[in-house]
Protein backbone atom coordinates (compact mmCIF):
# COMPACT_ATOMS: atom_id res chain seq x y z
CA UNK A 1 0.00 0.00 0.00
CA UNK A 2 0.80 3.15 -0.98
CA UNK A 3 -0.21 6.81 0.38
CA UNK A 4 -1.54 7.59 -3.00
CA UNK A 5 -4.19 4.01 -2.97
CA UNK A 6 -4.91 5.50 0.46
CA UNK A 7 -5.94 8.61 -0.42
CA UNK A 8 -8.40 6.86 -3.32
CA UNK A 9 -9.56 4.49 -0.79
CA UNK A 10 -10.68 7.56 1.55
CA UNK A 11 -12.65 8.85 -1.66
CA UNK A 12 -14.22 5.33 -1.88
CA UNK A 13 -14.87 6.06 2.17
CA UNK A 14 -15.92 9.71 2.08
CA UNK A 15 -18.63 8.62 -0.66
CA UNK A 16 -19.69 6.43 2.01
CA UNK A 17 -20.15 8.03 4.52
CA UNK A 18 -21.73 11.34 2.56
CA UNK A 19 -24.33 8.66 1.24
CA UNK A 20 -25.29 7.60 4.77
CA UNK A 21 -25.33 10.58 6.72
CA UNK A 22 -27.81 11.80 3.53
CA UNK A 23 -29.80 8.54 3.87
CA UNK A 24 -30.09 9.33 7.85
CA UNK A 25 -30.05 12.95 8.79
CA UNK A 26 -30.54 14.90 5.17
CA UNK A 27 -27.81 16.80 5.69
CA UNK A 28 -24.35 16.79 4.38
CA UNK A 29 -20.81 18.00 4.92
CA UNK A 30 -20.64 20.50 2.64
CA UNK A 31 -16.51 21.08 1.97
CA UNK A 32 -16.12 16.74 1.39
CA UNK A 33 -19.57 16.56 -0.92
CA UNK A 34 -17.66 19.55 -2.90
CA UNK A 35 -14.49 18.07 -3.45
CA UNK A 36 -16.41 14.37 -3.61
CA UNK A 37 -18.51 15.78 -6.58
CA UNK A 38 -15.39 17.65 -7.92
CA UNK A 39 -13.34 14.33 -8.23
CA UNK A 40 -15.90 12.92 -10.95
CA UNK A 41 -15.11 15.71 -13.28
CA UNK A 42 -11.36 14.89 -13.34
CA UNK A 43 -11.26 12.40 -15.33
CA UNK A 44 -7.96 12.19 -16.75
CA UNK A 45 -6.04 13.34 -13.33
CA UNK A 46 -3.16 10.39 -12.61
CA UNK A 47 -2.49 11.71 -8.74
CA UNK A 48 -4.68 10.88 -6.22
CA UNK A 49 -5.59 13.57 -4.21
CA UNK A 50 -5.40 16.22 -7.25
CA UNK A 51 -8.44 14.52 -7.93
CA UNK A 52 -9.76 16.00 -4.57
CA UNK A 53 -8.30 19.34 -4.53
CA UNK A 54 -5.14 17.71 -2.51
CA UNK A 55 -5.34 14.97 0.49
CA UNK A 56 -7.55 17.88 2.64
CA UNK A 57 -10.90 17.32 0.31
CA UNK A 58 -10.43 13.59 1.38
CA UNK A 59 -10.60 14.15 5.53
CA UNK A 60 -13.60 13.41 6.25
CA UNK A 61 -13.29 9.68 3.74
CA UNK A 62 -9.63 9.41 5.88
CA UNK A 63 -11.32 9.65 9.44
CA UNK A 64 -13.93 7.27 8.33
CA UNK A 65 -11.45 4.37 6.60
CA UNK A 66 -10.05 4.46 9.79
CA UNK A 67 -12.89 4.22 12.19
CA UNK A 68 -14.08 1.76 10.10
CA UNK A 69 -10.51 -0.72 9.55
CA UNK A 70 -10.12 -0.14 13.45
CA UNK A 71 -13.16 -1.89 13.90
CA UNK A 72 -14.84 0.78 16.26
CA UNK A 73 -18.55 0.60 17.54
CA UNK A 74 -20.94 2.95 15.16
CA UNK A 75 -21.13 3.00 12.06
CA UNK A 76 -20.83 -0.70 10.09
CA UNK A 77 -23.16 0.84 7.34
CA UNK A 78 -20.58 2.45 6.26
CA UNK A 79 -18.23 -0.19 5.42
CA UNK A 80 -21.22 -2.27 3.95
CA UNK A 81 -22.09 0.81 1.74
CA UNK A 82 -18.09 1.18 0.42
CA UNK A 83 -17.66 -2.77 -0.01
CA UNK A 84 -21.04 -1.84 -2.34
CA UNK A 85 -19.28 0.18 -4.39
CA UNK A 86 -16.09 -1.55 -4.77
CA UNK A 87 -17.62 -4.25 -6.15
CA UNK A 88 -19.86 -2.09 -8.84
CA UNK A 89 -16.29 -0.94 -9.68
CA UNK A 90 -15.43 -4.40 -9.88
CA UNK A 91 -18.72 -5.19 -12.64
CA UNK A 92 -18.10 -1.73 -14.44
CA UNK A 93 -14.53 -2.19 -15.42
CA UNK A 94 -15.88 -5.43 -17.87
CA UNK A 95 -18.33 -2.88 -19.57
CA UNK A 96 -16.45 -0.74 -22.10
CA UNK A 97 -19.45 0.29 -23.23
CA UNK A 98 -20.68 1.42 -19.72
CA UNK A 99 -17.49 3.10 -18.89
CA UNK A 100 -17.82 5.22 -22.53
CA UNK A 101 -21.43 6.27 -21.88
CA UNK A 102 -19.92 7.74 -18.34
CA UNK A 103 -16.94 9.42 -19.73
CA UNK A 104 -19.35 11.05 -22.04
CA UNK A 105 -21.94 11.99 -19.82
CA UNK A 106 -19.52 13.87 -17.48
CA UNK A 107 -17.67 15.96 -20.34
CA UNK A 108 -21.29 17.43 -20.79
CA UNK A 109 -22.11 17.96 -17.32
CA UNK A 110 -18.56 19.58 -17.20
CA UNK A 111 -19.98 21.88 -19.26
CA UNK A 112 -22.67 23.07 -17.11
CA UNK A 113 -20.36 22.83 -14.07
CA UNK A 114 -18.36 26.20 -15.53
CA UNK A 115 -21.47 28.01 -15.19
CA UNK A 116 -23.29 27.21 -12.14
CA UNK A 117 -20.66 25.52 -9.85
CA UNK A 118 -19.87 21.52 -8.60
CA UNK A 119 -22.74 21.08 -6.38
CA UNK A 120 -25.91 23.23 -8.08
CA UNK A 121 -29.04 21.40 -8.01
CA UNK A 122 -29.09 21.09 -11.67
CA UNK A 123 -25.77 19.85 -11.62
CA UNK A 124 -26.58 17.20 -9.05
CA UNK A 125 -29.82 16.17 -11.23
CA UNK A 126 -27.79 15.27 -14.11
CA UNK A 127 -25.62 13.02 -12.23
CA UNK A 128 -27.98 11.78 -10.35
CA UNK A 129 -29.81 10.91 -14.04
CA UNK A 130 -26.16 9.34 -15.40
CA UNK A 131 -26.22 7.29 -12.10
CA UNK A 132 -29.66 5.57 -12.37
CA UNK A 133 -29.34 4.86 -16.27
CA UNK A 134 -25.81 3.21 -15.90
CA UNK A 135 -24.24 2.16 -12.45
CA UNK A 136 -27.71 1.11 -10.85
CA UNK A 137 -28.56 -1.56 -13.58
CA UNK A 138 -25.20 -3.49 -12.63
CA UNK A 139 -25.62 -6.52 -9.89
CA UNK A 140 -25.55 -6.27 -7.00
CA UNK A 141 -27.05 -3.36 -6.81
CA UNK A 142 -25.72 -0.95 -3.74
CA UNK A 143 -28.56 -0.65 -1.29
CA UNK A 144 -29.23 2.29 0.95
CA UNK A 145 -30.63 2.20 3.60
CA UNK A 146 -31.64 4.96 5.97
CA UNK A 147 -35.35 7.58 7.62
CA UNK A 148 -38.05 7.14 4.59
CA UNK A 149 -38.08 10.42 5.33
CA UNK A 150 -34.91 11.70 3.43
CA UNK A 151 -35.55 8.78 0.77
CA UNK A 152 -38.42 9.65 -0.63
CA UNK A 153 -37.64 13.47 -1.16
CA UNK A 154 -35.76 13.98 -4.67
CA UNK A 155 -33.49 16.25 -3.90
CA UNK A 156 -31.77 13.66 -1.86
CA UNK A 157 -31.85 11.11 -3.55
CA UNK A 158 -30.22 12.97 -6.73
CA UNK A 159 -27.75 13.90 -4.04
CA UNK A 160 -27.28 9.98 -2.90
CA UNK A 161 -26.87 9.00 -6.76
CA UNK A 162 -24.40 11.46 -7.27
CA UNK A 163 -22.10 10.85 -4.31
CA UNK A 164 -22.11 6.93 -4.85
CA UNK A 165 -20.69 8.00 -8.55
CA UNK A 166 -17.97 9.80 -7.11
CA UNK A 167 -17.43 6.57 -4.78
CA UNK A 168 -17.28 4.42 -7.93
CA UNK A 169 -15.10 7.16 -9.31
CA UNK A 170 -12.97 6.74 -6.27
CA UNK A 171 -12.93 3.42 -6.97
CA UNK A 172 -11.98 3.15 -9.95
CA UNK A 173 -8.77 5.43 -9.45
CA UNK A 174 -7.92 3.28 -6.71
CA UNK A 175 -8.04 0.25 -8.69
CA UNK A 176 -5.32 1.77 -11.17
CA UNK A 177 -3.39 3.06 -8.89
CA UNK A 178 -2.85 -1.30 -8.11
CA UNK A 179 -5.48 -1.10 -4.93
CA UNK A 180 -7.13 -4.04 -4.22
CA UNK A 181 -9.73 -5.70 -2.01
CA UNK A 182 -7.17 -8.05 -0.11
CA UNK A 183 -5.44 -5.14 1.06
CA UNK A 184 -8.42 -4.00 2.93
CA UNK A 185 -8.17 -7.64 4.67
CA UNK A 186 -4.42 -8.24 5.22
CA UNK A 187 -3.04 -5.03 5.13
CA UNK A 188 -5.57 -2.86 7.61
CA UNK A 189 -3.03 -1.58 10.00
CA UNK A 190 -0.23 -0.73 7.21
CA UNK A 191 -3.85 1.13 5.45
CA UNK A 192 -4.80 2.77 9.07
CA UNK A 193 -1.01 3.61 9.87
CA UNK A 194 -0.22 5.68 6.53
CA UNK A 195 -4.65 7.11 6.91
CA UNK A 196 -3.09 8.77 10.21
CA UNK A 197 -0.20 10.60 8.06
CA UNK A 198 -2.13 11.32 5.22
CA UNK A 199 -5.53 13.02 8.11
CA UNK A 200 -2.16 15.21 10.10
CA UNK A 201 -1.61 16.52 6.89
CA UNK A 202 -5.15 17.25 6.19
CA UNK A 203 -5.59 19.25 8.95
CA UNK A 204 -2.34 20.98 8.83
CA UNK A 205 -3.46 22.09 5.25
CA UNK A 206 -7.07 22.69 6.18
CA UNK A 207 -6.12 24.61 9.44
Amino acid sequence: MNEAQVVALAGVFQSAALVRATATTGSQDASALEASIASILRIDVNDAAEAFGGVVGVRMGLEALIQQLERNPGELAISQIAVSVLRVERKLSGRPGMLQTLREGIEAIQRQVDHLGVVHTSVLARLSELYASTLSNLRPRVVVQGNPLYLQQSAQVERIRSTLLAGVRAAVLWRQLGGSQWHLLFKRKQVVMLARGLLSRAKLDGG
